[in-house]
């Protein structure tokens, strides 16, 4: 494995993909994911992802933190709890948590996941 620091402002291919459509709730969205960094192991990763607007069910099995760059987001628990991020805000959606995921405006965020193996 590389020590090298690895900016996230490099270029990489984004990988494009949209939500299940078993998940997805209004909208179309389409979605950009790009890797910069995963561990050997898999269990951590970094990058960049962007989105279109669009609502969908979210459910997670790992631990992210997110730095929103550009847009608005609104996470809704399925408790009811709403949380709207922008650009310039960070948080953490920790595993466990369902509800759903709603891109208000066309968004950008820096990403790091935690995924503890099985």
């Amino acid at each position: 494995m590389s020590t090298q620091i690895i900016p996230l402002s490099s270029v990489v291919t984004p990988e494009v993909s949209a939500p299940a459509p078993d998940r997805l709730l209004e909208g179309s969205p389409r979605q950009t994911v790009s890797t910069y960094f995963s561990d050997p192991s898999n269990q951590f990763f970094a990058g960049r992802w962007s989105s279109t607007q669009g609502k969908w069910r979210v459910r997670y099995s790992e631990n992210e933190l997110c730095v929103m760059t550009a847009g608005r987001v609104r996470l809704t628990g399925e408790d009811g709890a709403v949380s709207v991020f922008g650009a310039g805000d960070a948080f953490v959606v920790p595993a466990g948590f369902s509800g759903t995921w709603e891109v208000l405006e066309d968004c950008t965020k820096i990403f790091a996941v935690f995924e503890k193996a099985n």
